[in-house]
């Protein structure tokens, strides 16, 4: 039995327009030895499931609502075929060549398990913005080995992530316990510790933003660095870095707690005991809160 090189990953919710609209750019690839695997996460009608039935490759599932997206990314993970994963949410849309530039990259770069890269923006009507989110100063930030370079700071863009299903296989699902924000940046963290990520500078997805962008939601994303500093535990435990890592990890992480001290003052300043006991005592958070507070909108 042969197997498609790729299968595509496509949660969604009740956005049965969005969703025809990602679908059709997804069809519409250059490269096309692929799966489509549509999670849908309780949409209270059939038009989902009526819009999946009109298109070929598509495999519609739907389960009870989660009220997120990682459970649908995990019912899609685990029915996936593909040596190759690629995420896509059912708002954004891919370019035509999208596919064919990443299979190459990975089918030529046998020492990288990911592919990444920027987005164009386009708002609620499909519109573009002549702006692009996810691009660094200059590309080695996300590009070879990223650990000590993303914790804390930065994460793959989901609809542009390609990833070698052994690598996903290695590192477990998306965390289902976390809130609905921020559980990407946990999963595509623990795919830094197992490999390389392949940085792509040319934008080649859309990236649409509107009122109901999951991204939007600051406030849940203050537990994410107590996420995060559990990973790094279980990796030092697992003997993959060392206590001067996971120390090098933890202040990263505390310094992107104290970015997001103007969300909430409280958790903020109760989530840096939990992540660091003497987290004062350090060198710089201090002053950076003092900075944060007093001179950042």
């Amino acid at each position: 039995m042969s197997y498609p090189l790729v299968s595509i990953i496509i949660p969604t919710y009740n956005r049965t327009e969005y969703l025809k609209l990602t679908l059709e750019s997804v069809v519409n690839q250059t490269f096309q030895d692929f799966e489509i695997i549509v999670v849908d996460d309780g949409t209270p009608n059939d038009a989902n499931q009526e819009l999946c039935a009109s298109i070929a490759k598509v495999q519609y599932v739907k389960i009870a609502n989660s009220g997120g997206p990682a459970k649908p990314r995990n019912e899609g993970i685990k029915r996936a075929k593909g040596k190759y994963l690629a995420f896509v949410d059912d708002d954004d849309l891919w370019l035509p060549n999208k596919l064919e530039v990443q299979v190459t990259i990975l089918e030529n770069n046998p020492d990288f398990g990911l592919v990444h890269g920027c987005c164009e923006v386009i708002d609620e009507k499909g519109i573009l913005q002549n702006r692009i989110i996810g691009r660094p100063g200059t590309s080695d930030v996300k590009h070879g080995a990223v650990l000590f370079k993303m914790m804390g700071n930065w994460t793959v863009m989901m609809p542009t992530s390609f990833i070698r299903k052994e690598i996903v296989d290695k590192v477990g699902f998306f965390n289902e316990e976390m809130p609905a924000a921020g559980e990407d940046t946990e999963f595509w963290t623990r795919c830094a510790f197992e490999t390389k990520f392949y940085y792509v500078d040319s934008p080649l997805v859309q990236y649409r933003v509107h009122s109901s962008n999951i991204s939007g939601n600051k406030r849940n994303y203050l537990l994410l660095p107590l996420y995060l500093k559990n990973v790094c535990e279980q990796y030092l435990k697992k003997g993959q870095i060392n206590h001067r890592d996971y120390r090098f990890f933890i202040m990263a992480l505390c310094r992107k707690q104290i970015s997001m001290i103007k969300v909430s003052y409280s958790l903020t300043i109760k989530n840096l005991f939990l992540l660091d006991l003497f987290w004062i005592l350090r060198s710089g958070l201090l002053k950076m809160m003092v900075y944060v507070v007093v001179f950042k909108k």
